[in-house]
């Protein structure tokens, strides 16, 4: 960079440098330097000599001759200076910048009314406690508690943001008239007078923030309001409506699993009742009661009288040819080998049903289906009994109940809004939006 005072010397006779693209030399300034140089180059070796001066002899003092001409070059580059594009630019960064920087600082520091933050915090436990009646589900129980009281935390974190709770909270508090207050004064931090309930949801949203961590199950909650001790009214009103949606989880939770257990033991019942009466009308068609114990008597005879034809037998054999008692001992022998076969014959399948004898061996299988399935009823009924006791004593004690780690504060400096944060923000953004559209505008103009 060269200031104007800057020149450049050539040393080189009969040459000068120029650039036209550059410089400001006129055409006429150019020409009268190659003018003089021409002429100098046509004067001969006389050119150059002073009035007076012999050719061949020395000029001056010394007998020195005039070195060449020196021509002065304006410098290339000219100061800069400010042009119209940007001073466009410069208006363009204090409307679109400095201009809502400075409204909003003078909204946030002289017009926002001051609001006060009321914090609750607060978590669903489940009661960790097992009798007896739990043991046979208990496994189920421990896995799924967890879980159980994760659900409840997601119902209580979306029932405080629902348009339940604020209508609860109308009701009691008057939220409309609190926060529509300075409506005149500070419209962007109230509520408009004639809000509706979807307005009122709305700015509830922006005064009840509500943080929940899924890990641990922990819900906080914070509420602006214009007046302390009405922000602590709301976050206290809160956790009771919070206890209220609680407890009727609660008791829709144990009359669900009363009736549950209560029906199933209804079809417990049924079930036995069914059984028993099947198996009293077999026994009432077949005159047995117990046809395995029928079974075991009848083996009895058969063994006895597999005895007594051993005997037979060998009082056979100890008679003599001539002895008058062998008839007798024959027909002995005879009609006791003719009840056995008899007897064997009863527990065959062949004999077919009479009147006053039944298939033995598809007694026993219908028996035993019989057997099976009352025993399968009493087992179900048992466990629907136990059932309807563990429903009962869980019913008679809350499974799950609110706890507050926090109690409702009551704050004594506002610390809302944050202006500081708010304004640095809000110029942050109003900075980026500006240096977009700046960018945007100069990219397009660069490409016409």
């Amino acid at each position: 960079m060269y200031n104007n005072q800057d020149v450049f010397k050539l040393t080189m006779p009969g040459k000068f440098l120029t650039d036209n693209a550059n410089t400001d030399e006129s055409p006429k300034a150019a020409a009268g330097a190659g003018a003089e140089t021409n002429g100098a180059a046509s004067a001969g070796p006389d050119a150059g000599l002073n009035p007076g001066q012999k050719p061949g002899q020395k000029s001056g003092k010394g007998g020195k001759r005039k070195g060449p001409p020196v021509v002065e070059i304006r410098p290339q580059a000219e100061p800069a200076r400010m042009k119209r594009r940007h001073w466009r630019l410069m208006l363009s960064f204090v409307i679109l910048v400095l201009v809502p920087t400075v409204l909003g600082g003078i909204y946030l520091f002289g017009v926002a009314q001051d609001q006060y933050a009321s914090t609750v915090g607060f978590t669903v436990r489940s009661e960790e406690g097992a009798d007896s009646a739990d043991l046979i589900g208990g496994l189920a129980q421990f896995a799924g508690a967890s879980a159980g009281t994760g659900a409840d935390g997601d119902v209580l974190y979306e029932f405080i943001q629902s348009q339940g709770m604020v209508e609860r909270i109308q009701d009691r508090l008057d939220l409309k008239a609190h926060y529509a207050a300075y409506h005149d004064v500070d419209p962007l931090f109230s509520l408009t007078p004639d809000a509706s309930i979807e307005d009122l949801l709305d700015h509830w949203s922006r005064v009840a923030r509500v943080t929940y961590d899924q890990a641990t199950g922990l819900l906080e909650l914070q509420v602006l309001a214009f007046d302390p001790d009405f922000a602590q009214e709301v976050a206290q009103q809160v956790l009771s409506e919070s206890q209220e949606m609680i407890n009727a989880l609660n008791t829709q939770a144990r009359d669900d699993a009363m009736r549950y257990a209560l029906t199933d033991l209804d079809t417990a019942v049924a079930r036995l009742k069914q059984a028993r009466e099947a198996l009293t009308a077999f026994r009432t068609r077949t005159h047995i009661v117990d046809p395995a114990a029928d079974v075991r008597g009848r083996m009895g005879v058969l063994n006895n009288l597999q005895q007594q034809l051993a005997q037979a037998l060998i009082e056979y054999d100890l008679l003599s040819e001539t002895d008058v008692r062998l008839p007798q001992a024959r027909q002995r022998i005879a009609v006791i080998r003719e009840r056995i076969e008899e007897e064997r014959a009863s527990f065959s399948s062949d004999s077919g049903s009479t009147a006053t004898r039944e298939d033995y061996p598809a007694l026993l299988a219908e028996y035993e289906g019989l057997v099976v399935d009352r025993e399968f009823a009493e087992e179900n009924y048992r466990a629907a009994l136990a059932a309807v006791e563990g429903a009962r004593a869980q019913a008679s004690r809350q499974s799950r109940y609110l706890a507050a780690y926090i109690q409702p504060t009551r704050a004594e400096t506002a610390e809302y809004p944050q202006r500081a944060m708010g304004l640095g923000l809000l110029g942050l953004l109003l900075l980026l939006s500006w240096a977009i559209l700046a960018l945007v505008y100069y990219s397009i103009r660069d490409r016409r």
